[in-house]
C-alpha cells in the first residue's frame, strides 16, 4: 500500500510517499500557512507518477489527549475532537488539523489515518503515568504523563533491535530522541514503560530553548517574588531557556559546541548541564526498564553529535555502556559498542514518516478484517 504521509510542523509541511519498502518521494514546504495553502501540496501530487497510486494518507498528530491510544481513522468527529484539544499542543495540533483539512479537500475519497506521538506511551503503567495531585484533579482534567516523540521512539526501538539482531520483545531499551526537543523512553518487551516528558513537551531533558523539568516551587517563587507573570514564564520556559538561555547562543548545539571550543565558559557550562541531565535521565529510564540491554540515539543531535554520545558513554560505564571512538566519529547508522560491552549502543536514523505509514497500513488492515 502506497501511503502519502503528511507531517505538519509549527511552520513547515513535510510530505512523503512511501510503499512498504521504499520512500518514493519527499518534499518539505517551508513557511506553510495552513489549510488554504494548497498549491505546494498540489504541486507535490502533480509531480508524482499518478495520484491514483496513492492508496491512503497518514497524518502526524502530536497530542492525542486522553482519547486516542493508537492510530485512528479520520472522520468529521475526529477532526472536531482534535480541534477541541488544541490547547494541549498549541504549536502543533492546530497545524495538524490544518494539514488534515487541506489534504481532504484535494483527496476526499482516500482513507486517512491520524498517528499520534502520544500513543506510544498510552500504555504507561499507572505508577509511571500518574501525577501525585488530588485524584479529583487528575480525573476532572485528564491530568497524566502523556509523553511525546512516540513515532520516533517506536521506529527507533524496532530498528535498533534489528541492528543488534535480537527480537525487540527480549530487550530492555532506552531510546534517546535528541533534537531541538528531546525525550527518552524506557522500553521493555517493545512497550514504553516510562518517559521523560509529561503532560506537555516542556518536561524532562534540557532542550534547545526549553528548560526541561524545574522545581515547581521555583516557578511559584518567581510568580510571587520576582514580578514574573504567566506570560513571562511561558515565553521564558518555552523559548528562552535550555541551551539558549545558558549559553547566550541560539541554542543550536552546533553553536554551543563551537563557542565551547573557543573557550566560552557559558557554552561549556551549557553543554555540561545538557549532558548531566541526559545521563541522569538515562539512568532513571534504565531503572524503569529493569536494566539496560540497548541504548539508542536518534534525532538530529542523537544522530549527528559524537560529542554528546561520547560524553554520555563516558559517564555510563557503570551500567555497561562503552563505545568505540572510531565508530562514534564515523557512523551514520549502526552500532557503536566497544568489544565486550554489556550494553549495545546504536545510532538510528530518524524515520517518523516510515512509522506513520506503517501505522496507517496496520490500522486500515485491521478495519478490513472480518469481525
Amino acid at each position: 500500500m502506497r501511503v502519502l504521509v503528511v507531517n505538519a510542523g509549527s511552520s513547515s509541511l513535510k510530505l512523503a510517499l512511501l510503499d512498504p519498502e521504499h520512500r518514493l518521494a519527499t518534499r518539505t514546504v517551508e513557511a506553510w500557512t495552513g489549510a488554504d495553502h494548497l498549491e505546494p501540496i498540489e504541486e507535490f501530487l502533480a509531480d508524482l507518477d499518478g495520484v491514483a497510486d496513492i492508496e491512503a494518507i497518514g497524518h502526524r498528530v502530536v497530542h492525542g489527549g486522553p482519547r486516542y491510544a493508537g492510530a485512528t481513522l479520520i472522520d468529521d468527529d475526529v477532526v472536531t475532537d482534535l480541534e477541541s484539544i488544541s490547547d494541549l499542543a498549541p504549536l502543533h495540533n492546530p497545524r495538524a488539523v490544518a494539514g488534515i483539512r487541506a489534504v481532504r479537500r484535494l483527496l476526499p475519497d482516500l482513507p486517512a489515518v491520524a498517528a499520534f506521538d502520544t500513543a506510544f506511551h498510552a500504555g504507561l503503567p499507572a505508577a509511571a503515568r500518574t501525577y501525585a495531585l488530588p485524584r479529583e484533579w487528575n480525573t476532572r482534567f485528564a491530568l497524566r504523563r502523556y509523553g511525546f516523540h512516540g513515532l520516533s521512539h517506536g521506529y527507533a526501538v524496532r530498528r535498533a533491535a534489528a541492528l543488534v539482531g535480537r527480537p525487540v520483545e527480549d530487550l530492555r531499551i532506552v531510546s534517546c530522541h535528541l533534537g531541538a526537543g528531546g525525550s527518552l523512553a524506557a522500553v521493555r518487551e517493545g512497550r514504553s514503560v516510562d518517559t521523560t516528558m509529561g503532560f506537555t513537551p516542556l518536561a524532562g531533558l534540557v532542550m534547545q530553548t526549553r528548560s526541561g523539568s524545574i522545581d515547581p516551587g521555583l516557578l511559584l517563587w518567581l510568580l510571587q517574588h520576582a514580578g514574573a507573570d504567566l506570560a513571562d514564564l511561558t515565553r521564558v520556559l518555552e523559548h528562552e531557556s535550555g541551551l539558549k538561555g545558558l549559553s547566550g547562543t541560539s541554542g543550536d548545539l552546533r553553536e554551543v559546541l563551537a563557542a565551547r571550543a573557543a573557550g566560552d565558559p557559558d557554552a561549556a557550562l551549557a553543554f555540561d548541564v545538557y549532558v548531566h541531565r541526559l545521563v541522569r535521565e538515562i539512568g532513571a529510564m534504565a531503572a524503569s526498564a529493569g536494566g539496560l540491554d540497548v541504548l539508542v540515539f536518534t534525532g538530529g543531535v542523537g544522530e549527528h553529535s559524537p560529542d554528546v554520545r561520547a560524553g554520555v558513554a563516558a559517564r555510563l560505564g557503570h551500567l555497561g555502556v562503552a563505545i568505540r571512538a572510531d565508530r562514534n566519529d564515523a557512523v551514520v547508522e549502526g552500532e557503536l559498542s566497544a568489544p565486550g560491552a554489556a550494553v549495545r549502543t546504536v545510532v538510528v536514523t530518524a524515520a517518523e514518516d516510515v512509522e506513520i505509514a506503517r501505522q496507517t497500513r496496520e490500522r486500515l488492515d485491521d478495519l478490513r478484517r472480518p469481525g
